[in-house]
C-alpha cells in the first residue's frame, strides 16, 4: 500500500485494471490530484528529515556531542524544502558549516564564551560564507553553538563534517526514493 492510495477517496485499482484508466472528472479533480501529490510530498520530506535527524541525534548521544542538532535541523529543512536552490547544494551545506565552526573557534581564541561573542561568530560566518559563495544561514547557528557550548575542536569538527555528509546523503536518498520529487542535488560542487 502506498501513501497515494491512503489519501484517495476511492480504492486504488488492482493489477488487473487498465494502465490508461481515465482520470477523475469534475470541477475540482485537478486540484484534488495536486493536493494529494502535495500531501504525499510533504509526508515524504518530513519522514526524510526526521530520519536523518534521528540518526544524527543517536550518533551524537552515543559520543556525547548532541550539540549539532540545532544547526543541522535547519539545514535539513533547507535541503528538503528547497532542494534545487543554491543554498541546499552539497558544497554549500558542507563548506558553510565548516566555515561556521572555524569562525566559532576563531572567536573563542580571542574572546570568552558569551552571547556577544556568539553573535560576533554568527556575523563572521555570514561574511565568510558570502565571500566563499556558500551562503547557508544555518551555518551561522553552527558558529553560535561552537561559541556557547565550546566543544573540543578535535572531536567536533570531524563529527560536523560527517554529519553534514550524512545530511547530504539523506537528501540524495530521499530524492531517489520519491521519483516525483525535485532532483537533489542539482550540482555537487
Amino acid at each position: 500500500m502506498d501513501l497515494d492510495s491512503v489519501l484517495t477517496r476511492r480504492p486504488s485499482p488492482g493489477p488487473e485494471a487498465p494502465c490508461d484508466a481515465a482520470p477523475e472528472k469534475g470541477p475540482g479533480a485537478g486540484r484534488l490530484q495536486r493536493a494529494r501529490a502535495g500531501a504525499v510530498a510533504v509526508l515524504h520530506r518530513t519522514g526524510a528529515v526526521a530520519a536523518v535527524l534521528l540518526a544524527l541525534a543517536a550518533v551524537g548521544m552515543m559520543i556525547g556531542e548532541p550539540v549539532l542538532i540545532p544547526s543541522l535541523a535547519a539545514s535539513a529543512a533547507v535541503l528538503h524544502h528547497t532542494p534545487t536552490l543554491p543554498t541546499a547544494q552539497p558544497r554549500t551545506v558542507v563548506v558553510a558549516h565548516l566555515l561556521g565552526a572555524g569562525a566559532g573557534y576563531a572567536v573563542l581564541a580571542v574572546a570568552p564564551s558569551a552571547p556577544w561573542s556568539a553573535a560576533l561568530a554568527g556575523g563572521l560566518t555570514f561574511a565568510a560564507t558570502t565571500l566563499a559563495r556558500t551562503p547557508h544561514s544555518p551555518a551561522c547557528a553552527t558558529a553560535v553553538v561552537v561559541v556557547l557550548q565550546t566543544p573540543a575542536a578535535a572531536r567536533f569538527v570531524p563529527l560536523l563534517f560527517g554529519a553534514t555528509a550524512v545530511l547530504v546523503l539523506g537528501g540524495v536518498a530521499a530524492s531517489l526514493a520519491h521519483p516525483a520529487a525535485d532532483r537533489y542535488p542539482v550540482r555537487w560542487w
